[in-house]
Formats: C-alpha cells, structure tokens, sequence
C-alpha cells in the first residue's frame, strides 16, 4: 500500500507560487542546455522508500494548510559536500491542489497514511476547483470545507 510524505512549502504564499518556481527551474535547466528534474533535498532520508515509491506523493503544506501534493518519482539517499548526509526527492513536476486542510509547522518531513490524506480537487467535476485558492484556504480556516 503507497504512503506518502507531508512536508512545509516553505517560501510559498500559493499553490502558484509552488508552480512559478517550478517553471523558473524548468527555464534555467533549459538555458543550460540540460534535461529538467525536479528534486527537493532533504536532511533525512526516509526508511519507508519502497512503500513511498508505490504511488506515494509529497504533500506540500503551504500558509498552515495541506494544499497540494507532487508525486513522487524517486527517492535518492547522498553525501553532500561537507560529508553530510542528504536525500534527493525526485518530483513529478506537476502539481496538483488538495482539498485544504489545517496543519501545524512542523520540522522536516512526516508520514502521511493514505487514510488521512486529503483527496485531489478534480478540476472538471469540483466546486472547489473552481474556487478561488484564497476562498477555499478561507472557508477551511472557518471549517466549512
């Protein structure tokens, strides 16, 4: 069964802000003439790699809300240049928003069972993807969603 990653989407104010950083990297790589891969690094690497690796995504808390999640493609342990242990996520660069729900900061990464994971917002069949990003982090701080 998959298990996913929650982590904080730190220097995000949106779910665009997310996808405008994603794009300026994807413009960068194509200036150096290489092939992109979006990867976000970590400190600890997970032990769980198999089951993350089942269809398992990263879910990104953005203003202390789930918003959005990545699936993740890879998970690559390495040393750093001062021989400090890292981990490479490798990310599907596509993002896709969440039903929003209230979360606490927390440091690096946790567990996420697919029991408490918030569902995708569909954007053809949704309200809620046709909703205004601000509305719905709005109507989750108040609890109608």
């Amino acid at each position: 069964m998959p298990l996913h990653l929650i982590k904080l989407c730190v220097g995000c104010d949106s779910i665009s802000d997310l996808e405008e950083w994603i794009e300026e990297n994807r413009a960068h790589y194509r200036r150096l003439g290489r092939d992109f891969e979006q990867t976000h690094t970590t400190r600890m690497v997970p032990k769980r790699v198999d089951e993350l690796l089942e269809g398992g995504s990263l879910f990104w808390v953005i203003k202390g809300q789930v918003a959005a999640r990545q699936r993740l493609l890879d998970i690559r342990p390495f040393t750093d240049g001062e021989g400090i242990g890292r981990c490479h996520l490798v990310l599907e660069p596509k993002v896709v928003p969440v039903e929003p729900r209230p979360y606490r900061p927390f440091q690096g990464w946790r567990y996420l069972a697919v029991k408490d994971a918030p569902r995708d917002i569909d954007g053809k069949a949704d309200d809620l993807a046709r909703m205004p990003e601000d509305m719905r982090r709005q109507l989750a701080e108040l609890g109608l969603i």
